[in-house]
C-alpha cells in the first residue's frame, strides 16, 4: 500500500510539472556574467540561432537566450501566442530583478523587443532590433490595419491543413530566400518543420497583427537596427525602414550590404564586430 501511495505521489508531481511546463511560453538558457543581454530569436527558430555570437558575447555579459512556445523542443501555448510571450518575458525581468539589460532581436524578436520598450513595463538600457520592422503586416499589405488579421481565415485553414511533404517543400523554398549559406538554409528549413503547426499559423498571425507603428514613438532607450539589404536593394530596404520607423525620436540604422534576413549567419563577422560596438556605448 504504501508502494501504491508513492507511486501515485510521483505520478501527481509529474503531472503537476507538465500542466505548468505548458503555461510556459519560452525556455531560457543562461550563460556567462556580467550585465544582462536578453537573445530572441525570429520566428519558428530556436535560441540555437545565436550559438555564434554568444559564445563570444558570453565572455563579458550575462546572456538570456530565449526558445518560443511552439517551436524547438519547448511545448505549445494556447493563443493569443505572442501577448503571452511579451507579458511572461516582463514578469521574467522583474522576477529575475535584471538591470543595464539590453535585448538583441532577430526578426519576430526584433518586434518583441519594440513592444515590450514602447510599453515601458521594465527598466531596459538598450535595444538591439535584427531586421525586423514595427508592423511586418504594413510590409505586405497595402492599406494595412490590425483587424484584418484573424485567426479563422482561409489561408490559416490551407496552412493547417497542408500535408507533412507539402508543408516541408514550402519551407524548403522560404528558407532559401533567408540567408545564402546553403547548411544554414537547412537548418532554419528543419525550425520552421519541426514547429508546432496551430503555433506557425497563429502565432504568425499574432505577428502581423502587431502594429507599433505608433507606438514606438514612446520608445526612449537607445535603438540601433541591423538591417539586411536582400533581396530588394539598400535603397527599397531604407525606403521601408525609414517609413515605418519614422515615430521613433532616434534610432542607429545600419546596412548589412548584401546580406538576406539571418545576417548572422550571411555576415558573421560584420555582425560581432557590430554588437560589440554597440554594447560598448
Amino acid at each position: 500500500m504504501k508502494t501504491i501511495k508513492t507511486k501515485l505521489i510521483v505520478l501527481l508531481t509529474i503531472i503537476s510539472f507538465s500542466v505548468s511546463g505548458q503555461n510556459k511560453a519560452f525556455k531560457v538558457n543562461v550563460i556567462g556574467k556580467g550585465e544582462p543581454i536578453l537573445f530572441f530569436p525570429g520566428f519558428t527558430c530556436t535560441g540555437e540561432v545565436w550559438n555564434d555570437v554568444v559564445a563570444e558575447l558570453s565572455k563579458a555579459h550575462e546572456c538570456h537566450i530565449f526558445t518560443f512556445a511552439g517551436f524547438g523542443d519547448v511545448l505549445p501555448i494556447e493563443k493569443p501566442w505572442l501577448p503571452k510571450i511579451k507579458n511572461e518575458v516582463e514578469a521574467y525581468i522583474k522576477d529575475k530583478n535584471l538591470k543595464n539589460t539590453v535585448i538583441i532581436g532577430h526578426s519576430l524578436g526584433g518586434a518583441l523587443g519594440l513592444w515590450i520598450a514602447s510599453e515601458q513595463n521594465v527598466e531596459l538600457k538598450k535595444l538591439i532590433v535584427v531586421d525586423a520592422l514595427p508592423s511586418t503586416g504594413a510590409l505586405i499589405m497595402p492599406n494595412f490595419k490590425s483587424e484584418y488579421m484573424q485567426y479563422d481565415s482561409p489561408y490559416n485553414n490551407q496552412t493547417l491543413a497542408m500535408n507533412k511533404e507539402d508543408f516541408e517543400n514550402m519551407a524548403n523554398q522560404m528558407a532559401q530566400g533567408m540567408t545564402k549559406n546553403v547548411d544554414k538554409q537547412l537548418l532554419i528549413k528543419d525550425w520552421m518543420v519541426k514547429a508546432d503547426r496551430e503555433t506557425y499559423v497563429y502565432g504568425y498571425t499574432d505577428l502581423l497583427k502587431l502594429d507599433l507603428r505608433e507606438n514606438i514613438a514612446n520608445i526612449k532607450i537607445p535603438v540601433t537596427i541591423l538591417g539586411a539589404t536582400n533581396p530588394y536593394g539598400k535603397e527599397a530596404a531604407q525606403k521601408n525602414y525609414e517609413e515605418q520607423y519614422k515615430n521613433l525620436e532616434s534610432y542607429n540604422l545600419i546596412f548589412a550590404e548584401d546580406s538576406a534576413h539571418f545576417i548572422m549567419y550571411d555576415k558573421p563577422e560584420w555582425f560581432l564586430n557590430q554588437l560589440n560596438e554597440e554594447l560598448k556605448q
